[in-house]
């Protein structure tokens, strides 16, 4: 289940509400979705970024781009298609390499920076209106500290400071981490979410799962058909409405969610690691803000 299938649900999740991995995932969907709510027609958020790492006029690689922004060599190459093709970058066959491409940022390209900046400032104060400019700076950091050493060198000095990027960031690593380390298991987190939420809350309808989790009611469906196939949870109708799906964890759910539990706090000791108990406190605390937009 991807960021792009979950919904616009801003309630915090009963057995979730004070869980980094879960907040983090729903403020990084809270991001995905707020991109087509705010950002122009015809600005894309990664086509931004790779403009700001083009300034200065030096040619630059699109695999040395990705590595830059930190997205997926496959994403950088349809961004670099779409800029070339909108006349912000020119690029050519890399003479070193006739495989790859070198950018270079055009008059028009700078040009587009400097115009879609404004509406990524708009994102941020879209994302955070209920915080001050201190809380705000506060997050930001606590979220640096996390990726600490792992973000590029040459990061484009907007994108530090924007809080979109660095909690999109922070959650592909967590959910990497915590998909590997969930796999002997036979599930993934959203997997461990929906457990969750059936164990916290009893049988529940799955139209209800959808509300608590913020995704849609497509992907809980699917992620409902994954578990019954693992044996872990089923559907009974309810007898006096038969339209109605509610979700029961099997016997053997409990064992499963007991391990998962435990290899979701190993995973987050080690990539909270660098802070403190009274630091992760707080970003638990902003993080829960920042999902309810409070």
């Amino acid at each position: 289940m991807g960021l792009e299938e979950a919904s616009d649900s801003r309630a915090l999740v009963a057995g979730l509400e004070d869980h980094p991995g879960h907040l983090m995932w729903r403020a990084a969907a809270r991001v995905t979705l707020s991109l087509g709510d705010v950002l122009p027609p015809g600005m894309d958020i990664h086509a931004y970024a790779a403009l700001l790492a083009l300034a200065g006029g030096v040619p630059r690689t699109q695999q040395s781009l990705a590595d830059t922004v930190d997205v997926s060599r496959t994403t950088m190459a349809k961004v670099a298609a779409a800029l070339a093709d909108q006349g912000l970058v020119e690029r050519i066959r890399n003479p070193a390499d006739r495989r790859s491409y070198s950018l270079t940022r055009t008059p028009e390209g700078a040009a587009a920076a400097r115009r879609w900046r404004r509406h990524a400032e708009d994102l941020e104060d879209a994302l955070t209106p209920g915080f001050s400019l201190a809380e705000r700076e506060e997050l930001r950091r606590l979220l640096l500290d996390v990726l600490e050493g792992e973000l590029a060198p040459d990061t484009p000095e907007p994108l530090l400071e924007s809080l979109g990027f660095l909690i999109t960031r922070v959650h592909l690593r967590m959910h990497r981490g915590f998909s590997e380390a969930l796999e002997p298991l036979q599930i993934v987190p959203a997997h461990f979410g929906l457990l969750t939420t059936v164990a916290t809350l009893g049988p529940v309808p799955q139209a209800e799962i959808g509300r608590r989790l913020g995704v849609s009611g497509a992907s809980v469906v699917q992620m409902v058909d994954d578990l019954e196939q693992r044996g872990l949870v089923e559907r009974k109708r309810l007898e006096w409405d038969r339209r109605t799906q509610v979700v029961h964890l099997r016997p053997g759910a409990a064992k499963v969610l007991d391990r998962a539990r435990q290899l979701a706090q190993q995973t987050l000791a080690g990539r909270l690691g660098a802070l403190d108990s009274t630091q992760t406190q707080r970003l638990v605390v902003l993080l829960q803000r920042f999902v309810t937009g409070e």
